[in-house]
């Protein structure tokens, strides 16, 4: 990899700040100075320091966030806060993305990463990855709408959802109950409930493949993966 390449790329600004790093000889490979952006290095193998910092070369990151409501599962918006306003400043150089999608007013677990494989295997719905939802419905959800759930439910646009997993958490004339799918069609859980006449009040993602929103990861707040939940990610890319 460029050393210009590999300095941009761990955040030390654009192609022109990078170049201006290198003039004042403040960056280092294996505590010699360096002055051309055009070398070579092996970023694993070699250290590379800029004003004595050592930097850590990680292609891909994977981090966690737990949305908030009226922020939009995007990258930009002319209009809305998106997700990504929420990441630390010091991950902003990744270029990450977020995984699939939730609705500007739904809560909880989103995955964000710059590896556009891992992205498309997780949204694929060829590669049935389960998504688990926590919902509110106003409406008595009983033993006959799980068994309705796990058959299937024919959608107001004429589409049968794949068998999901509805689980009764309290039953009354407002429910709480968790939901599994492994799709994602457009506000899926919600019309899910419309096509058996009760309306989502509420809505928060817990959950996506084995990788689980923490109790004690606040909302708005983010955190990288942990050694599990990289072993996961990995396992899906094989």
């Amino acid at each position: 990899m460029r050393l210009d390449k590999l300095l941009a790329h761990a955040g030390y600004g654009s192609r022109k700040d990078v170049k201006e790093l290198l003039k004042k000889k403040r960056v280092k490979i294996a505590d010699k100075v360096v002055v051309k952006g055009n070398v070579h290095v092996d970023p694993k193998e070699q250290i590379v320091t800029v004003d004595g910092d050592t930097i850590d070369y990680e292609k891909y990151l994977y981090m966690i966030i737990h949305k908030p409501q009226n922020y939009i599962s995007a990258t930009v918006d002319d209009k809305d806060k998106t997700v990504i306003d929420l990441v630390p400043e010091k991950y902003q150089h990744y270029d990450l993305a977020p995984v699939g999608r939730l609705d500007k007013d739904t809560e909880g677990l989103i995955l964000l990463t710059n590896d556009g494989m891992l992205n498309h295997i997780i949204t694929s719905p060829k590669t049935d990855i389960y998504k688990t939802y926590y919902a509110t419905v106003n409406g008595q959800v009983t033993e006959d709408h799980i068994v309705q759930f796990k058959n299937g439910v024919v959608l107001d646009d004429g589409y049968k959802t794949k068998p999901a997993y509805l689980e009764l958490v309290e039953s009354g004339t407002t429910s709480e109950i968790k939901l599994s799918i492994c799709e994602g069609k457009f506000h899926q859980v919600k019309r899910m409930f419309r096509a058996i006449d009760m309306e989502v009040t509420y809505l928060k993602r817990l959950r996506i493949g084995d990788i689980s929103l923490d109790k004690d990861l606040t909302i708005g707040k983010t955190r990288l993966l942990n050694e599990a939940e990289l072993a996961y990610v990995k396992s899906l890319k094989k």
